[in-house]
């Protein structure tokens, strides 16, 4: 079970445990998933509505828009800003598990609460995904950029990116979208980590001879629907300002827009985009969130028991 459980025999994992299992699983779910993440962020950052029944930008569709970016890019542009996102999946993974494990273990032994009930779970996981993102938000950012310029790059590498939008742009460009960020990502984990509590549990007690790795993909997967769906508008808000400042490079996609702040951005989508606005790319976003968490929560359990076994012998 993730997060500390008083009833586990054996002794609790440590901090570097907890990290070591959350990297690991962060590592190999990113490489899987890097795909779904290029073309949500392409949706995302398109003005015009994302709609096959009426197309208007470059991309209207799932399909339309993996054959586009396969027949004008290439395959290796499903893994733009790949390197990146392994640092941040990695860095990510390593601080929220790290952290999860041991706000559980302090509320256990700080407070009455039972640290296995989903209310703890939805507040530490909230907790830890906040620490793990103001961590990780430079290496999100470079992501984003990445996986949104098209051909020719405007970034030939990590470092020149990293040189470029410094000198250019300032050190705070690496923190664009931190507050909706910030704002979206503690009821999203919270929730993702709620949901696996109370899912998992259901699931468990139905065939207890069963393997726990299905339980943990499944348990995930729905989190991950469920909790994405609720907070996906903040998700789509952070990926317009992060591109801010990098309009030159998104004008073969379509229209470009440039905003200031998170309020003008809120407004100015609600008034040019409608509420559906607020929700494009959801399709492949979903079909991510499943994959990504099922994956992550799968992977965390995997190597925790992998680390038990290797401690037990």
């Amino acid at each position: 079970m993730v997060g500390y459980d008083p009833n586990s025999p054996g002794t609790a994992l440590t901090p570097e445990e907890a990290a070591l299992a959350g990297s690991a699983a962060g590592m190999v779910t990113r490489a899987l998933i890097s795909p779904l993440d290029v073309v949500k962020i392409r949706f995302q950052l398109q003005i015009e509505q994302v709609s096959w029944r009426s197309p208007q930008g470059k991309y209207w569709g799932l399909w339309q828009a993996t054959h586009c970016i396969m027949t004008e890019e290439g395959l290796p542009a499903f893994w733009k800003g790949h390197i990146p996102a392994q640092l941040l999946s990695v860095c990510y993974g390593a601080v929220q598990f790290a952290s999860f494990e041991a706000l559980t273990e302090l509320v256990h032994k700080k407070t009455a609460y039972n640290s296995q009930t989903p209310g703890v779970h939805f507040i530490c996981g909230g907790l830890a995904a906040c620490s793990a993102t103001v961590a990780c938000q430079p290496l999100d950012t470079l992501r984003t950029r990445f996986a949104a310029q098209g051909e020719p790059k405007t970034y030939r590498n990590l470092r020149h990116a990293v040189v470029t939008m410094f000198r250019t742009e300032g050190p705070l460009t690496f923190y664009r979208g931190l507050t909706p960020t910030l704002v979206a990502v503690f009821p999203y984990a919270g929730l993702q980590f709620f949901f696996y509590n109370i899912i998992k549990k259901l699931l468990e007690p139905q065939d207890t001879k069963s393997k726990g790795g299905l339980h943990s993909l499944i348990s995930g997967s729905c989190a991950g629907v469920i909790s994405k769906t609720m907070t996906y508008p903040f998700d789509l808000i952070k990926k317009r300002l992060q591109v801010g400042g990098f309009e030159e490079a998104r004008m073969k996609f379509g229209q470009v827009r440039t905003y200031h702040g998170f309020v003008d951005c809120v407004v100015r989508i609600g008034r040019e985009e409608r509420l559906r606005g607020f929700f494009k790319g959801l399709s492949p976003s979903l079909l991510k969130a499943a994959l990504s968490t099922g994956f992550t929560f799968f992977w965390y359990e995997f190597f925790i028991n992998a680390i038990v076994s290797l401690k037990s012998s």
